[in-house]
Order: C-alpha cells, then sequence, then structure tokens
C-alpha cells in the first residue's frame, strides 16, 4: 500500500480541492460552522434573526466549502425564488433601444437587491400572466407597454404573486404603477414653445399602431400637449407619425403644406427625430430659424442629433429603479402609493428660438 493509500493526511489546499470536487451540502456547511443546519437554513433565508458572530462563522464555512445553495431549495426553505419577471411583449411600434434601457435598468436594480430578472417578451396577454405567476418560478412582475384600458390589468389585481406596472392605465386603481408624467410632458413642450413666441405648433406621435392599440404613453403626452395649446391659446395639431425617412418626408411635406404658419415641433417618437431633422434641410426649413423642434426622447439621443435638440428626457433608469424598489418593498408586505409619476425635465438646447416671422 502506498504512503498516500494508507491514509497520510492531506494538506489545506488538497483538502480544499477535495472538497469542491464533492457535492457541499448544507449538513457539511453545518458540521465546518459548528451550528445546526436550521441555523445555516436561517443565515440563508433570513427568515429568523441570526447573531452576527453566528452569521459570520457560517458565511466563512460557505465560502471555504465552495458552497452554491441550489435554487429550488433556497426557494423552499425561503419562499422566495429572488427571480423577477419583466413582461415586455415585443410589439409593432416599439422602439427597441429606448426599451432596452428601461430593461437594463430593471435588470441592474434588480441585482442590486439580489435578485435575476426573466424577460418574457411573448405577447401572451393575461394568460401569459397567469403561466408566469402559477408556480414559484419569480417572486413577482414588473410590466410594460401599458395600454390605457389593458387586458392584463383585471389578471394583475387577482394575481396571488405582487406586480408593478410601468405605464399607468385609465384606472389604476387597486394596482402600483410608475412612470414619466407624459401628459405634463406634452404640456411642458408647449409652454416651452410659447413662451419663445410660437403660435402654431403640431406634436409628430407615435407610430399610427402604437395609438391604434391605445398605448398609454401616447394617449397621455397628445393629450398634454392639446391641452396646454388651449391653455396657452396656440394653433395645434396632432398626428401620428410613422418612423420611415420616406413616410417622414412626405407626412412632413404635407404638414408644411397644408400650415404654413407652423413654427414649433414637438416630436415624440425617437425612431423618427433624426428623420424629421433631415427632412426639414431637405424641404428648405433651417432649425431653429425657420422651424423650432423640442423632442421627447433619451438625452443621449437629443445630444447626438445637429442642432442639439431641446428635450424632455425619458428617465429610463429612474423609472426602472423605482419599479424594482417597488416590487421589493410589497415582497416583503409594505404598503406603496399607486401611482408614481415622475416630473418631466425640459433641457433647452439649440433646436429652439424664439420664431423669424409672425
Amino acid at each position: 500500500m502506498s504512503p498516500d493509500q494508507a491514509g497520510t493526511p492531506m494538506n489545506g489546499r488538497a483538502r480544499r480541492s477535495a472538497q469542491r470536487d464533492s457535492v457541499v451540502t448544507i449538513a457539511d456547511v453545518a458540521r465546518h460552522a459548528g451550528v445546526s443546519t436550521s441555523t445555516v437554513s436561517y443565515v440563508l433565508s433570513g427568515k429568523r434573526a441570526i447573531s452576527a458572530g453566528t452569521s459570520a462563522r457560517v458565511h466563512a464555512s460557505i465560502r471555504a466549502l465552495g458552497f452554491h445553495p441550489h435554487a429550488g431549495a433556497r426557494s423552499l426553505a425561503s419562499n422566495r425564488s429572488s427571480v423577477i419577471a419583466l413582461v415586455l411583449p415585443l410589439r409593432q411600434g416599439m422602439h427597441l433601444p429606448v426599451l432596452m434601457q428601461f430593461a437594463t435598468a430593471v435588470v441592474t436594480s434588480a441585482r442590486l437587491h439580489h435578485h435575476d430578472v426573466l424577460l418574457v417578451t411573448a405577447d401572451e396577454g393575461p394568460a401569459g400572466l397567469r403561466r408566469v405567476a402559477a408556480g414559484a418560478l419569480v417572486d413577482g412582475l414588473v410590466l410594460m407597454d401599458v395600454e390605457m384600458h389593458d387586458p392584463r390589468v383585471p389578471t394583475l389585481r387577482k394575481l396571488e404573486r405582487p406586480s408593478v406596472l410601468i405605464g399607468l392605465p385609465a384606472d389604476s386603481a387597486g394596482l402600483t404603477c410608475v412612470d414619466l408624467d407624459f401628459h405634463r410632458a406634452g404640456a411642458v413642450c408647449v409652454e416651452h414653445l410659447a413662451a419663445l413666441g410660437h403660435r402654431e405648433v403640431a406634436l409628430l406621435g407615435a407610430p399610427r399602431v402604437v395609438y391604434d392599440r391605445d398605448t398609454g404613453f401616447a394617449h397621455r403626452t397628445r393629450d398634454g400637449f392639446l391641452e396646454a395649446a388651449k391653455r396657452q391659446r396656440l394653433t395645434a395639431y396632432a398626428q401620428p407619425f410613422e418612423e420611415h425617412p420616406e413616410a417622414v418626408q412626405t407626412a412632413l411635406s404635407q404638414l408644411l403644406d397644408h400650415h404654413p404658419g407652423l413654427t414649433g415641433l414637438v416630436v415624440h417618437n425617437e425612431a423618427a427625430v433624426a428623420h424629421v431633422l433631415t427632412a426639414l434641410r431637405t424641404l428648405g426649413r433651417r432649425v431653429p430659424e425657420d422651424v423650432s423642434v423640442v423632442a421627447i426622447c433619451p438625452d443621449e439621443l437629443a445630444e447626438r442629433c445637429s442642432p442639439v435638440l431641446s428635450s424632455v428626457q425619458i428617465p429610463a433608469e429612474d423609472v426602472g429603479r423605482h419599479a424594482v424598489e417597488l416590487l421589493m418593498q410589497k415582497l416583503d408586505g409594505a404598503a406603496v402609493p399607486d401611482s408614481t409619476l415622475l416630473a418631466p425635465k425640459l433641457t433647452a438646447r439649440a433646436s429652439t428660438a424664439a420664431p423669424a416671422r409672425p
């Protein structure tokens, strides 16, 4: 029999290597830390207060042994999966770069709370919500692309899993919603142009399919724009705008032909912003000398344009963070407000000025 076979003690490094090669269990951690398995479970789940010294000893054993608790076991022990669902159905007329900013914000914020994110992109309506929430797969849900009369809302009110909507339906009673105040955003743009002296303005909105789908942010922006224009006694027009360069060129040409006194544009269509500026140059209209342009879009998009655009920022990071924090508070049983609307902030840049002609 060789010395190794005779039972020569392994050094510490070899012992740790052997432990890593085998499956480490919660019982192994308990023996290593000199505590019961239930104490290790309580340290992992947080369901019962454990002294700082004991908790530190358990975590030291977990690191030393390379213990990785099984997700299913964690779920059974704590009644939590540490996963939330982000329900983001991919639909026609959606601008993916901005949507991904919201998704990234949700994922980043969830990690700060030690949660992973399951991205659900299928447009399954209420049935999809019931499917995702049926088992122990997720602790809660964050929903995007909310419609004014969203068919998912009645189901949300009945689900056992907590939820937060990024968006505001017509009836938000019994829900938790967070979003930019798009109604106020439309109004802020009008007030900015009115203060510069513009008397005839137009909203170039989202693609028609977005309005036809009854999407909340599009309707609220249009309503805020038109109501503010009425208060300011401006002549105002609002119409959907498609995203393709040819469609933008045609629609803008017709708009300016029909309304030659138009001097202020509000663009609420991220994918069309650059095409609007190109079409204005093609039509011989200077920005801001002939036409002032304000956009509702992310700051980085506004700052990439030429000229740089006056804009109301879409605060994707703040909205996503608020959504996750509200969901975590609900998971902990805390009371949260029904609706959280972030105030819009307009930054004046080179694309807006006083009109050159009456």
